[in-house]
């Protein structure tokens, strides 16, 4: 590994040490390290740029300091024909971590085949990476990561600048027109990949980046994306669409009927899918008016899908909340709970009775593996000295989820763009934004059914972070592999 440090961020690290009195961020700065691995069975050199770039206001004054890490394979000299692949996780408020060390980038997480922690913590190669194929640059939104606002608290932070889906949307696209402006990316095939949250992001970001910034893309990748329309919607398509999710989580804990359990978890939801679309939805639709005879019917079937007991559906007036299955499903079984983010991970809780786990019992299994692994590789790998803390989780609340338009943005820059591909992932067992909804979400984008050929669906036997599970990291890696390599359009015009 070689090291190449840049003179201003050397002077910030002096100051961090010199003053020890005021914590300062860093407004611009980069370190540079040169690494080589073997990925995809080749072996290649690569640098690794982190730091940090200023967000400005109107005037020219910088209001806060997105941290990044960018990876640039070396030797090529066409910038035309490499990828640039722009990373963001959700929360809002999360860090780029999680996708940054276990998913696509050169290292990934020392953790068991399954994602469970072990000690020593710490990395390894990742030879799954898409580096191979484009280059990536991940982006920590402001306070997640090491970016703060500028300044870091008080009344003088403009939180309306950054902390709602509007916002959050126009001033990074802003930013990345500088990062790829100070880093002649302009004829790059460009591709944006968010996770969680990081769905509404990008969909939003895509009509931003073409109609604001005049930056045109090739993909929009969607990982495990949270849908604040679904979430605001009324309960027949919210809670309707738990079912499918219900039956994978179910078929994994074998608490299915018999024949059921029998067959291939892939076989299983398509049946459960249009369970689901052709009753379920339309009897939680007719509300109290439903008969007493179809509640009863609809109630016993949702109970052979789910593992639940028809009862308490029926006490829940077939509107059956997620957290209520995570508590309940094993309840009588095991007393455990199931993890919300990946239903795999099992809890433990004060007491058996309540309506939902005490804990995310999978959120604290990747804490205690990502956490200490991300301050190591900054530091250590990357040769980035700072006393700032990486915020795993930032201080972005209260967040302004008012005129939330990214479906249809998505949509339009579709619709603008004929190069513009999308491609959804899901893990089967995500409980928070499950894949039922990732598959809604992308039948709604476009009603109209004229680019639903530039769209793609892919489903992994794990849960949110489905790339923690070590068969799924190869699977998802080499999807996002086919998916950029098939958008590239090569001299073909984008035109209709």
């Amino acid at each position: 590994m070689k090291y190449r440090l840049f003179l201003p961020a050397l002077l910030t690290a002096f100051a961090f040490n010199a003053t020890g009195q005021s914590l300062k961020v860093p407004t611009d700065t980069t370190v540079v390290t040169s690494h080589s691995a073997t990925i995809n069975g080749s072996r290649i050199s690569y640098t690794a740029t982190t730091g940090f770039q200023p967000v400005w206001d109107n005037s020219g004054k910088p209001i806060a300091s997105l941290h990044y890490t960018y990876y640039k394979k070396s030797g090529e000299t066409d910038m035309g024909k490499r990828p640039l692949l722009i990373s963001f996780n959700g929360g809002p408020g999360s860090a780029s971590v999680w996708m940054h060390v276990a998913y696509t980038g050169p290292k990934v997480l020392r953790i068991d085949d399954e994602g469970y922690p072990i000690q020593p913590y710490g990395i390894k190669d990742n030879p799954h990476s898409v580096l191979d194929v484009a280059d990536i640059l991940y982006v920590n939104p402001a306070n997640t990561g090491y970016s703060r606002t500028i300044p870091m608290t008080g009344d003088e932070v403009d939180r309306e600048h950054f902390f709602g889906i509007n916002a959050d949307i126009k001033y990074l696209a802003e930013w990345l027109n500088t990062f790829v402006s100070r880093n002649n990316r302009w004829t790059s095939p460009k591709y944006i990949i968010g996770e969680s949250y990081g769905g509404t992001r990008v969909a939003g970001l895509a009509h931003a980046l073409q109609n604001r910034q005049w930056m045109y893309l090739n993909g929009v990748i969607m990982v495990s994306p949270a849908d604040y329309k679904i979430y605001s919607s009324d309960r027949p398509v919210a809670n309707g669409l738990e079912l499918p999710y219900f039956a994978a989580a179910a078929w994994h804990h074998k608490v299915l009927p018999a024949e059921l359990q029998a067959k291939d978890l892939l076989d299983v939801l398509p049946e459960v899918e249009a369970y689901t679309i052709n009753t379920v939805m339309p009897a939680i639709a007719k509300g109290g008016f439903i008969s007493a005879e179809e509640r009863e019917a609809v109630a016993e079937k949702m109970a052979y899908y789910s593992g639940l007991s028809k009862k308490s559906i029926l006490q829940h007036n077939l509107n059956v909340p997620a957290n209520f299955f995570w508590k309940e499903l094993l309840r009588d079984k095991t007393g455990q709970t199931l993890g919300r983010l990946d239903s795999r991970y099992l809890g433990i809780d004060g007491q058996e009775v309540g309506t939902s786990p005490d804990y995310s019992a999978e959120l604290d299994s990747w804490l205690h593996s990502f956490t200490p692994a991300i301050n190591f590789y900054m530091r250590e790998h990357l040769n980035l000295k700072t006393d700032l803390k990486y915020n795993m989780f930032g201080p972005v609340r209260p967040w302004n989820n008012d005129d939330n338009n990214t479906r249809e943005e998505l949509r339009l820059a579709m619709a603008q763009n004929p190069y513009l591909k999308v491609l959804v992932q899901s893990g089967y067992y995500d409980g928070a934004t499950n894949y039922f909804q990732a598959k809604y979400t992308m039948w709604q984008i476009d009603p109209s059914g004229k680019m639903k050929d530039r769209m793609q669906f892919e489903g992994y036997r794990s849960g949110h972070m489905m790339y923690l599970r070590s068969e799924d990291l190869k699977k998802a890696n080499d999807h996002l592999r086919e998916f950029i390599n098939g958008s590239l359009p090569g001299e073909k015009a984008a035109k209709y």
